[in-house]
């Protein structure tokens, strides 16, 4: 795609949306608006983007979006014709065609825009654009052709005389322009009634000039759904929810019940996994092979290896090697990692911790800011106490160490290789290996006595 460009419009405000946070970074399946286009012209192979924003929309896009894009800004909402303008003056010169998309149609596919960037180059029309014939569409404009076919004219649907619900072949807003076409023939647009310069404009004066505007039809009409308000936003989900469901579903996973699963664009799944029900995969996480997820659990940006089990629990920004169950009703926070073959039970809290091998903490528990040695034993109603009221700190235990129930481990502290704890202790001091703490506050046994002095290592 050398001499390629691609513009982005990102800079309306969204007003039907009725919200603070700007139209593109409403999000679709747990992506934003604008990284879909974005994603699709890195897909073509097209190198410099531009997203064209408002003052208002400029710094929480780039929050979003960061360097991967360059960023025109339209000072005045004045149009898409506007913004297309200060998009082509920031081009560099030996620009030749350039892709135009809006930034709130995620449901457009890389196939159209491969096709649509074909046809322009192949008839090296002045203006290609997709559209979607047949349409029940009472918000996109309509595309007037002549008697020969050629297209002469885009209608926008509020100028339309015709029946809003009537049929017809729409605009689905994707375009490939010749970039000394546009640049020469932009500033004849006159402006609307409400003082807009508007791109859909282009059509008419190419007519005029004799110019060619070619097309390509798309192939699946739900892919030009747009976004306006919450309405549609909920309706474009649920489209590309199912659309990433059956991608999943072909490719080998077993989603028992599709209705009630919720998984975002950007999860992994291994084949022979199992999604239950009323299970949501959210956000960046990937899944490996054999798992069997939910019923019930919520998985938010995470890692979980094969032959993985989670029942009704929460995972976030966690990491699962393989072999491990998790729940029900546990919840595993930032930083949890959990090495081959750990098992938790019910109501097991871990954050900021890593557990080793084959550790098992089967009932009420919580872990944090700890590191657990493989092979050790948790049992129920442990608590690591990491927080002083004003600082974290650590616990350390170490491989095969039994901790009794309900003992409390007042951080920072140690528990060393197969030292144990007695039920309901307070572990204040470190514990040495081999040896067992009992109290409150724990002392260490040693020769069947309890003193109050560290025994030797």
């Amino acid at each position: 795609m050398e001499h390629w460009a691609g513009v982005i419009m990102a800079a309306g405000a969204g007003s039907r949306m009725v919200s603070r946070i700007p139209k593109p970074l409403h999000k679709v399946c747990g992506k934003e608006m604008v990284r879909y286009p974005v994603e699709l012209l890195q897909g073509l192979g097209i190198e410099r983007i531009l997203v064209v924003v408002s003052p208002a929309t400029h710094t929480p896009v780039r929050e979003a979006l960061g360097d991967s894009v360059e960023y025109v800004i339209q000072p005045a909402p004045n149009g898409t014709g506007d913004a297309a303008a200060h998009a082509v003056a920031a081009l560099p010169k030996d620009t030749a065609n350039l892709v135009l998309l809006g930034s709130d149609s995620p449901l457009l596919r890389q196939e159209s825009l491969q096709q649509l960037v074909e046809q322009h180059q192949a008839s090296g029309s002045a203006m290609t654009m997709l559209t979607a014939p047949d349409m029940l569409a009472p918000d996109l404009g309509r595309v007037l052709r002549d008697e020969e076919g050629r297209i002469v004219a885009l209608v926008e649907a509020a100028d339309s005389d015709e029946d809003a619900w009537a049929p017809a072949e729409v605009n689905a807003g994707a375009y490939c322009f010749s970039r000394t076409w546009l640049e020469a023939t932009l500033p004849r647009i006159a402006p609307s009634a409400s003082g807009e310069i508007y791109l859909t404009s282009l059509v008419g004066l190419a007519a005029q000039d004799g110019d060619v505007v070619d097309s390509v039809a798309s192939e699946l009409p739900e892919e030009i759904f747009g976004v306006n308000d919450r309405i549609q936003l909920a309706q474009v989900e649920t489209v590309m929810r199912w659309q990433i469901l059956e991608t999943l579903m072909r490719s080998g996973v077993t989603v028992q019940d599709p209705g009630s699963v919720y998984i975002d664009a950007g999860v992994a799944i291994g084949c022979d996994t199992v999604i239950r029900p009323n299970t949501s995969v959210l956000g960046n996480t990937a899944i490996g092979e054999g798992c069997e997820i939910g019923p019930n659990a919520v998985i938010q940006d995470s890692r979980i290896g094969n032959d993985c089990r989670v029942t009704a629990s929460m995972l976030e920004e966690a990491t699962l090697e393989d072999g491990i169950d998790v729940g029900p009703f546990s919840h595993l926070r930032p930083g949890s990692h959990l090495e081959t073959g750990v098992h938790l039970g019910n109501y097991v809290e871990v954050k900021e911790s890593r557990l080793g091998r084959g550790v098992l903490a089967g009932h009420f528990s919580y872990l944090g800011d700890a590191t657990v040695g493989a092979g050790t034993n948790i049992g129920a109603g442990t608590i690591t106490c990491n927080f002083d009221g004003k600082d974290k700190h650590r616990t350390s235990i170490g491989e095969s160490a039994f901790i009794g129930c309900d003992t409390m481990l007042v951080a920072p502290v140690s528990v060393g290789d197969r030292a144990a704890t007695g039920a309901g202790s307070v572990v204040t001091r470190d514990v040495p290996r081999n040896l067992l703490a009992v109290g409150v506050p724990a002392r260490i046994r040693a020769n069947n006595q309890l003193t109050d002095t560290k025994a030797p290592d």
